[in-house]
């Protein structure tokens, strides 16, 4: 039983966290920051397929430019937040240009809306900040019609946003909350959306920065707008800024794709979207009629996939051209930068070897010398691989893969037959998904950590 006084003291904390929060978000200029945002915002909006008439509530609207876009399209919007500053900005911006939307302050955990009452609740890197995340997901479930449209963009770990995150998060206290970039975690998400929705789909997409001035102008704008960045230097002494000055300026400048004096970056989120379970349907059985057989483990399996192919695509796109170029292996010369494209263009071999066994056919002209040749001559062929080329194919290939397994039912999982790779052991297509497609990208990811010295 937990006594009055630790009670009191866990809602004292809850308390002062909240406060802290607000805060941070209160700090700088969210509407001058969000304005290089729109565009990213445009693109995640029409992709809701929202028709005109809908009621929509935008969770963390911050200084509205999700809700704007929304209204410009004919839709009911309400937006809540909990910086006040920022929703006096929202409803300026609205009534210049005569848009009627409801902005108010509202808390992602307890928002002041009845049950169902509206057709779409989205949330556009906003409530993934909020302490406690089971009750956002309780909540913009709740207030979401039977029927209607439950849509989150959330900023992932492996990508560029969840890597500035690590880096300041190196010069600052914990916040005594789960990591916001667990919502970038599909197994996560989707247990945190256990109840109350179906048809749940989760996509990584990127989010384009352009700022029409050089890397260390971003990291400046960032620490005078964005609000926890603007309090994350705050917090330290004078050379303690400096540092982590000089981290997001590499950081930024690693990532940087233009050459022209400017900066463009893509930030990798994760994309849900999902629909509020009928009423009279339990989540569960909807759950189960709409995987038509398929399975959890499955799904599991898929999502290992893509976090695997995430977190070497995540690593490796910081790297120096130097970086690059380093041998891994000194035995088939293969570089950083052939190992990934290698990764990449087994995903397709390593599922069809899965689907084989999952017929009960046995996998018997697959040996290890075979593949030592073929990894040769792909070296051979991709000695020159750009950045951008074999982190393009990795992305596609993994989400391809990971499509594919979600495909298998228990029953194919569960399959076994004998596999050449396993020495002619019988062995499930499950053990063949995790030894090979799971395992393959942490496993290099290793070896070109050794190799870089990271």
């Amino acid at each position: 039983m937990v006594s009055t006084a630790s009670a009191k003291q866990t809602t004292d904390q809850l308390t002062d966290l909240k406060i802290r929060l607000k805060a941070t978000w209160m700090t700088g200029d969210y509407d001058a920051f969000a304005r290089y945002m729109e565009e990213g915002a445009k693109e995640f909006f029409n992709r809701l397929e929202i028709p005109p008439g809908a009621r929509l509530l935008d969770v963390g609207c911050g200084a509205g430019q999700l809700a704007l876009i929304a209204a410009r399209n004919d839709l009911s919007v309400t937006g809540c937040d909990i910086a006040t500053n920022w929703l006096q900005k929202a409803r300026a911006r609205a009534h210049a240009e005569g848009l009627p939307i409801t902005f108010e302050e509202g808390d992602a955990e307890s928002l002041p809306y009845e049950d169902g009452q509206f057709d779409a609740v989205v949330s556009l890197i906003a409530a993934m900040f909020a302490p406690r995340p089971d009750l956002v997901a309780a909540e913009m479930t709740r207030v979401c019609r039977p029927g209607g449209t439950i849509a989150m963009a959330n900023w992932t770990a492996e990508g560029f946003v969840g890597q500035m995150f690590k880096a300041i998060s190196k010069y600052i206290a914990p916040s005594g909350m789960p990591s916001p970039v667990l919502w970038g975690n599909p197994g996560v998400v989707r247990e945190r959306f256990r109840d109350g929705v179906s048809d749940l789909k989760l996509a990584r997409q990127q989010y384009h920065f352009r700022y029409p001035f050089p890397p260390e102008t971003v990291v400046d704008f960032f620490r005078s707008n964005y609000g926890p960045t603007a309090r994350a230097f705050d917090s330290l002494d004078v050379a303690a800024q400096a540092k982590l000055r000089s981290e997001l300026v590499a950081l930024w400048s690693a990532y940087n794709k233009a050459a022209d004096g400017t900066t463009e970056v893509d930030g990798e989120y994760l994309e849900l979207i999902a629909t509020r379970t009928p009423s009279g349907i339990s989540s569960k059985n909807a759950g189960m009629h709409k995987v038509e057989g398929r399975s959890r483990r499955a799904a599991s399996l898929a999502d290992r996939i893509e976090q695997g192919a995430a977190t070497l695509a995540g690593f490796v796109a910081g790297l120096s051209e130097i970086e690059w170029r380093t041998l891994v292996s000194v035995r088939d010369a293969r570089s950083v930068g052939t190992i990934v494209h290698h990764v990449a263009t087994v995903y397709p071999i390593e599922v069809q070897l899965a689907r084989t066994i999952s017929d009960g056919k046995p996998v018997e002209d697959v040996t290890w010398d075979l593949i030592a040749g073929l990894n040769a001559k792909h070296a051979q062929e991709h000695s020159a691989v750009s950045k951008p080329e074999a982190l393009d194919l990795l992305r596609h290939n993994s989400r391809e893969a990971a499509a594919a397994v979600r495909a298998f039912t228990d029953e194919q999982l569960d399959r076994a037959a004998q596999f050449s790779l396993s020495f002619g052991a019988p062995v499930t297509a499950q053990f063949v998904i995790e030894d090979h497609a799971v395992r393959h990208s942490w496993h290099h990811l290793a070896g070109i950590r050794k190799a870089i010295g990271r």
